[in-house]
């Protein structure tokens, strides 16, 4: 990959709810960058929905950027090659034949 975005770890992804405090495991997966320039990143997967006829596939994007020039960039355009990056480790299209998620946030 010539993206120069590091891929650091993976984890699964979990969820506690705040509620009546029931775990539910295997929700997702959370996939760890670093940037060049030493900016972390991270990109969580998540199936939503229920079963896999008709569930939705969110991708939620974060990236520190410590150049203030940047900040007001538009987030489609911030985050466009963290997201192909992303879409492309995990194999989308081969693995779901989705081009992308079908929410990203």
């Amino acid at each position: 990959d010539d993206s120069g975005i590091e891929f650091v770890e993976a984890e699964e992804f979990g969820y506690t709810d705040p509620v009546d405090g029931s775990q539910t495991s295997k929700q997702g997966l959370i996939l760890s960058f670093k940037y060049s320039s030493g900016d972390g990143a991270r990109v969580v997967f998540r199936l939503s929905g229920t079963g896999s006829a008709g569930a939705t596939i969110r991708m939620y994007l974060e990236k520190f950027e410590q150049d203030p020039d940047k900040h007001n960039e538009a987030a489609p355009v911030a985050l466009k090659s963290l997201a192909d990056r992303a879409v492309a480790m995990v194999k989308m299209q081969e693995l779901t034949g989705r081009e992308s998620p079908t929410v990203i946030t």
